[in-house]
């Protein structure tokens, strides 16, 4: 049966893009049928992280106008033959697709591939509404700061008042030294607040910009970083695997943790 997951977070710039594709590269290198799905109409970036820019024809937009069959929009990876793109227009408005369209295409998707990812456009708004509309299940990213945290708990909100109960968290942009200085919150902190169960933690690592930059994904990477195997964990995860989490010293409870009791009252 097909898992299709929205990756969200209400803030912009916390990573969510960058989140699907690395998760759907990995979870293509354990042997699964993955389609991953840019909601982003408009500011569309998922192609470029994924080096697939050069290689698009035609988008969802033109699916749903019937000017071509969805198999045709599908970018397919030479990389990695198991991961395939469904691009977003670039040049729309969100609002050019509505939610019920969204929901027939991931369904369409749904029969055909294993993992379904769709990378959801900042903030709560109609791009929100078209991510959310076919998933079942979402990871929430959030980095350890206040304003993201504060987004993504509202998200949470959202996604339970429409339907989608299977949340977890990944933290990202992690820095070990800062938690340890009380200057940054702790894994522990964001978890708390959220109240949803933690699923990865992805360190702050430069070799994350290199890859962007580069359009390859840090999964593919034959050196070995931090923040690639994090990804890796997660997607095994994922598939139910016991993994534990790497050992990055950003745990404890430090100077944020009276957050934890604000949040709690409101």
């Amino acid at each position: 049966m097909s898992r299709i997951i929205v990756i969200t977070s209400g803030k912009g710039g916390v990573g969510k893009t960058t989140c699907t594709a690395n998760l759907g590269m990995a979870l293509a290198k354990l042997g699964r049928q993955v389609a991953v799905v840019d909601a982003d109409f408009g500011l569309r970036n998922l192609d470029l992280l994924l080096g697939l820019e050069n290689r698009i024809v035609y988008t969802a937009v033109e699916v749903l106008a019937g000017e071509c069959r969805l198999e045709q929009a599908l970018v397919k990876d030479k990389r990695q033959p198991r991961l395939v793109l469904l691009p977003a227009a670039q040049n729309r408005m969100k609002d050019v697709v509505s939610p019920d369209q969204m929901n027939t295409l991931v369904s369409e998707l749904a029969t055909k591939y294993d993992y379904i990812l769709i990378d959801s456009p900042a903030g709560i708004e109609q791009g929100f509404q078209n991510a959310i509309a076919g998933a079942k299940e979402a990871l929430i990213v959030s980095t350890p700061e206040i304003a993201s945290v504060r987004d993504a708990d509202r998200v949470v909100g959202l996604l339970e008042a429409n339907g989608i109960k299977r949340i977890r968290l990944i933290v990202n942009r992690l820095r070990p030294a800062m938690v340890q200085a009380n200057d940054m919150m702790s894994v522990q902190d964001v978890q708390e607040i959220l109240a949803i169960p933690l699923i990865g933690v992805i360190p702050d690592d430069e070799k994350v910009i290199v890859s962007t930059n580069r359009g390859e994904p840090l999964v593919l990477s034959e050196t070995t970083s931090l923040a690639g195997t994090a990804f890796d964990h997660i997607a095994r995860r994922l598939e139910g695997q016991k993994i534990e989490f790497l050992d990055l010293n950003g745990q404890q409870d430090g100077f944020f943790s009276w957050f934890r009791k604000l949040f709690s009252k409101n």
